[in-house]
């Protein structure tokens, strides 16, 4: 119980979820007084929010599955892995899905990304290397639970429906 609350408490602190957030929207809301000024800079820095505060979310829940299943070290290990790999993954393809899904087959309002300016993989590397990245990314989280056999092959899956999806 002590290990799932400073899991939790991790995941959602200031180094993590909170801190991400509040670095995303200054952004967005023009509070940061210098943004990265290279693409590959720019990327550099979306990793960095969408691991705390994406990423986040997802390490925590696959810790604490890891936790109820008593996983040891090196299972615990790929479930990380894999949750890094996973949470910009799923980030890139939100990315993708607000510029190049409609609404229609969203069930919600696509673009506002780009009318707000915001700064997305599809807007900074592209949609073609956003397309990739994702799909590379989706492939090194499968390879981190494949040592885990069977049970992780769901996970595995996920991945790479992830980032195949168009809503």
């Amino acid at each position: 119980a002590a290990q799932a609350c400073l899991t939790l408490a991790r995941a959602a602190g200031a180094a993590a979820l909170v801190g991400g957030q509040v670095d995303d929207l200054a952004a967005e809301r023009g509070w940061i007084a210098e943004l990265p000024a290279t693409p590959a800079e720019q990327v550099a820095w979306m990793d960095r929010i969408n691991r705390r505060k994406t990423g986040a979310l997802f390490l925590a829940s696959l810790h604490l599955g890891g936790l109820a299943v008593r996983a040891d070290a090196a299972q615990l290990d790929a479930l990380a892995r894999f949750g890094r790999a996973f949470g910009v993954a799923f980030q890139i393809a939100d990315d993708l899905l607000d510029a190049e899904g409609t609404e229609a087959a969203m069930g919600k309002r696509v673009g506002k990304d780009a009318q707000r300016g915001k700064l997305t993989y599809p807007t900074v590397a592209g949609v073609a290397a956003a397309h990739e990245r994702a799909r590379n990314l989706a492939a090194e989280a499968a390879a981190a639970v494949a040592p885990l056999g069977e049970p992780a092959a769901r996970l595995a899956a996920l991945a790479h429906w992830i980032v195949a999806r168009d809503h």
